[in-house]
C-alpha cells in the first residue's frame, strides 16, 4: 500500500466556526465513497451532504512539515 484515503465531513456554522469531523481512512478512494453512500441517510450528514471530502495520503511520509505557527 502506497497511499490511505482520509475521510472527513466539514459543517460550516452560521457564526463561520467549522465543525470538522475525521470519518475514517481508507485503502482506497472507492472504500472512502462508498463510507460517505453508508453515511449520507445519517441525521446531519443528510442536511450537509457537500461536506464529505476525501484526501490522499502517501504513507510514510512526513505531510506537515513547517512547524507551529504562532
Amino acid at each position: 500500500m502506497t497511499s490511505v484515503y482520509l475521510l472527513e465531513h466539514v459543517r460550516e456554522h452560521p457564526n463561520g466556526e467549522e465543525d470538522l469531523k475525521i470519518i475514517g481512512i481508507y485503502s482506497s478512494e472507492a472504500a472512502a465513497q462508498a463510507a460517505i453512500e453508508r453515511l449520507l441517510p445519517m441525521p446531519g450528514f443528510c442536511d450537509f451532504p457537500d461536506g464529505f471530502h476525501i484526501d490522499r495520503y502517501p504513507v510514510d511520509q512526513d505531510h506537515w512539515e513547517e512547524g507551529f505557527i504562532t
